[in-house]
Protein backbone atom coordinates (compact mmCIF):
# COMPACT_ATOMS: atom_id res chain seq x y z
CA UNK A 1 0.00 0.00 0.00
CA UNK A 2 1.40 3.38 -0.94
CA UNK A 3 1.64 6.17 1.60
CA UNK A 4 -1.08 8.63 0.82
CA UNK A 5 -0.72 12.16 2.12
CA UNK A 6 -4.17 12.43 3.71
CA UNK A 7 -4.14 9.04 5.51
CA UNK A 8 -2.87 8.49 9.06
CA UNK A 9 0.35 6.46 9.32
CA UNK A 10 -1.46 3.62 11.10
CA UNK A 11 -3.71 3.13 8.05
CA UNK A 12 -0.77 3.13 5.63
CA UNK A 13 1.25 0.49 7.49
CA UNK A 14 1.41 -2.99 6.04
CA UNK A 15 -1.03 -5.41 7.73
CA UNK A 16 1.77 -7.78 8.76
CA UNK A 17 3.67 -4.92 10.41
CA UNK A 18 0.59 -3.89 12.36
CA UNK A 19 -0.05 -7.49 13.41
CA UNK A 20 3.57 -7.96 14.48
CA UNK A 21 3.48 -4.72 16.46
CA UNK A 22 0.23 -5.71 18.19
CA UNK A 23 1.70 -9.13 19.02
CA UNK A 24 4.83 -7.50 20.46
CA UNK A 25 2.74 -5.14 22.61
CA UNK A 26 0.57 -8.04 23.82
CA UNK A 27 3.68 -10.07 24.64
CA UNK A 28 5.17 -7.17 26.61
CA UNK A 29 1.90 -6.78 28.51
CA UNK A 30 1.74 -10.51 29.31
CA UNK A 31 5.38 -10.45 30.47
CA UNK A 32 4.70 -7.40 32.65
CA UNK A 33 1.66 -9.09 34.24
CA UNK A 34 3.58 -12.31 34.89
CA UNK A 35 6.53 -10.39 36.29
CA UNK A 36 4.17 -8.47 38.59
CA UNK A 37 2.73 -11.79 39.78
CA UNK A 38 6.05 -13.61 40.27
CA UNK A 39 7.95 -10.64 41.74
CA UNK A 40 11.22 -12.58 41.65
CA UNK A 41 13.31 -11.83 38.54
CA UNK A 42 15.35 -15.01 38.97
CA UNK A 43 12.15 -17.12 38.81
CA UNK A 44 10.47 -15.27 35.92
CA UNK A 45 11.84 -17.49 33.14
CA UNK A 46 10.75 -20.70 34.91
CA UNK A 47 7.21 -19.39 35.47
CA UNK A 48 6.95 -18.08 31.90
CA UNK A 49 8.07 -21.42 30.44
CA UNK A 50 5.86 -23.42 32.83
CA UNK A 51 2.76 -21.26 32.38
CA UNK A 52 3.17 -21.44 28.59
CA UNK A 53 2.69 -25.21 28.88
CA UNK A 54 -0.68 -24.64 30.57
CA UNK A 55 -1.97 -22.33 27.83
CA UNK A 56 -1.61 -23.61 24.29
CA UNK A 57 -3.10 -21.38 21.56
CA UNK A 58 -5.22 -19.53 24.10
CA UNK A 59 -6.69 -22.69 25.63
CA UNK A 60 -5.99 -23.45 29.29
CA UNK A 61 -5.35 -27.09 30.08
CA UNK A 62 -3.39 -29.16 32.53
CA UNK A 63 0.14 -30.28 31.66
CA UNK A 64 2.62 -32.12 33.85
CA UNK A 65 5.21 -29.62 35.04
CA UNK A 66 7.85 -30.44 37.61
CA UNK A 67 8.65 -28.35 40.69
CA UNK A 68 11.06 -29.53 43.35
CA UNK A 69 9.47 -27.07 45.79
CA UNK A 70 6.09 -28.67 45.18
CA UNK A 71 7.64 -32.13 45.51
CA UNK A 72 9.21 -31.50 48.92
CA UNK A 73 6.94 -28.89 50.53
CA UNK A 74 3.69 -28.75 48.54
CA UNK A 75 1.53 -27.13 51.20
CA UNK A 76 4.10 -24.42 51.94
CA UNK A 77 4.86 -23.86 48.24
CA UNK A 78 1.20 -23.20 47.49
CA UNK A 79 0.72 -20.95 50.52
CA UNK A 80 3.87 -19.04 49.55
CA UNK A 81 2.37 -18.43 46.10
CA UNK A 82 -1.04 -17.41 47.56
CA UNK A 83 -2.85 -20.50 46.25
CA UNK A 84 -4.84 -21.03 49.43
CA UNK A 85 -7.58 -23.46 48.39
CA UNK A 86 -5.19 -25.78 46.50
CA UNK A 87 -2.87 -25.69 49.53
CA UNK A 88 -5.72 -26.89 51.71
CA UNK A 89 -6.64 -29.58 49.17
CA UNK A 90 -3.08 -30.86 48.94
CA UNK A 91 -2.78 -30.86 52.72
CA UNK A 92 -5.90 -33.01 52.95
CA UNK A 93 -4.59 -35.30 50.21
CA UNK A 94 -1.25 -35.64 52.02
CA UNK A 95 -3.06 -36.66 55.18
CA UNK A 96 -5.12 -39.23 53.26
CA UNK A 97 -2.05 -40.65 51.52
CA UNK A 98 -0.25 -40.93 54.86
CA UNK A 99 -3.17 -42.98 56.23
CA UNK A 100 -2.98 -45.51 53.41
CA UNK A 101 -1.37 -48.80 54.35
CA UNK A 102 1.38 -48.10 51.80
CA UNK A 103 3.58 -46.35 54.35
CA UNK A 104 6.44 -44.40 52.81
CA UNK A 105 5.49 -45.58 49.32
CA UNK A 106 2.15 -43.76 49.67
CA UNK A 107 3.91 -40.60 50.77
CA UNK A 108 6.35 -40.86 47.88
CA UNK A 109 3.50 -41.35 45.40
CA UNK A 110 1.81 -38.24 46.79
CA UNK A 111 5.05 -36.24 46.60
CA UNK A 112 5.60 -37.20 42.95
CA UNK A 113 2.01 -36.35 42.05
CA UNK A 114 2.26 -33.03 43.89
CA UNK A 115 5.61 -32.19 42.29
CA UNK A 116 4.09 -32.51 38.83
CA UNK A 117 0.64 -31.04 39.43
CA UNK A 118 0.94 -28.22 42.00
CA UNK A 119 2.46 -25.68 39.55
CA UNK A 120 -0.78 -25.87 37.57
CA UNK A 121 -2.68 -24.55 40.58
CA UNK A 122 -0.26 -21.65 40.89
CA UNK A 123 -1.05 -20.94 37.22
CA UNK A 124 -4.78 -21.07 37.98
CA UNK A 125 -4.22 -18.57 40.81
CA UNK A 126 -2.32 -16.32 38.40
CA UNK A 127 -5.17 -16.47 35.86
CA UNK A 128 -7.78 -15.63 38.52
CA UNK A 129 -5.75 -12.69 39.82
CA UNK A 130 -5.06 -11.50 36.28
CA UNK A 131 -8.78 -11.45 35.50
CA UNK A 132 -9.41 -9.53 38.72
CA UNK A 133 -6.70 -6.97 37.87
CA UNK A 134 -8.01 -6.58 34.32
CA UNK A 135 -11.58 -6.10 35.53
CA UNK A 136 -10.44 -3.28 37.81
CA UNK A 137 -9.06 -1.06 35.04
CA UNK A 138 -8.72 -0.57 31.30
CA UNK A 139 -5.25 0.94 31.69
CA UNK A 140 -2.44 -1.60 31.31
CA UNK A 141 -0.16 0.19 33.78
CA UNK A 142 -2.93 0.18 36.40
CA UNK A 143 -3.50 -3.52 35.72
CA UNK A 144 0.17 -4.31 36.26
CA UNK A 145 0.14 -2.28 39.48
CA UNK A 146 -2.96 -4.17 40.64
CA UNK A 147 -1.26 -7.49 39.85
CA UNK A 148 1.72 -6.43 41.98
CA UNK A 149 -0.70 -5.92 44.86
CA UNK A 150 -2.64 -9.14 44.27
CA UNK A 151 0.20 -11.44 43.25
CA UNK A 152 3.62 -12.01 44.68
CA UNK A 153 4.41 -14.26 47.56
CA UNK A 154 4.20 -14.48 51.33
CA UNK A 155 7.56 -14.26 53.11
CA UNK A 156 5.85 -15.20 56.39
CA UNK A 157 5.29 -18.70 54.98
CA UNK A 158 9.03 -19.34 54.94
CA UNK A 159 9.35 -18.27 58.57
CA UNK A 160 6.33 -20.27 59.76
CA UNK A 161 7.42 -23.35 57.81
CA UNK A 162 10.93 -23.12 59.28
CA UNK A 163 9.61 -22.76 62.83
CA UNK A 164 7.17 -25.66 62.45
CA UNK A 165 9.79 -27.91 60.87
CA UNK A 166 12.33 -27.12 63.61
CA UNK A 167 9.70 -27.86 66.27
CA UNK A 168 8.85 -31.14 64.53
CA UNK A 169 12.53 -32.06 64.39
CA UNK A 170 12.91 -31.31 68.09
CA UNK A 171 9.83 -33.45 68.77
CA UNK A 172 11.32 -36.36 66.79
CA UNK A 173 14.64 -36.06 68.67
CA UNK A 174 12.81 -35.99 72.02
CA UNK A 175 10.75 -39.03 70.96
CA UNK A 176 13.89 -40.98 70.04
CA UNK A 177 15.60 -40.01 73.30
CA UNK A 178 12.52 -41.06 75.28
CA UNK A 179 12.35 -44.32 73.33
CA UNK A 180 16.03 -44.93 74.10
CA UNK A 181 15.44 -44.31 77.82
CA UNK A 182 12.45 -46.69 77.88
CA UNK A 183 14.33 -49.41 76.02
CA UNK A 184 17.42 -49.08 78.25
CA UNK A 185 15.26 -49.43 81.38
CA UNK A 186 13.70 -52.65 80.07
CA UNK A 187 17.06 -54.41 79.82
Amino acid sequence: MENQPNMPASETAEPSETTEHAAAVASQYEDAMLDAFVQKPEKFAWYKRTFARFNQNGVDSFAWSWSWWAFFVTFWFLLYRKSYLPALGYFGAAVLFSLLPLGLIGSLIFMVLAGGTAPYFVYKTYRELKLKAEAASEDSDARVAAMKQLGGYHTWVVVVAAIINVLMLIGVVIAFVALGVVLSQQQ
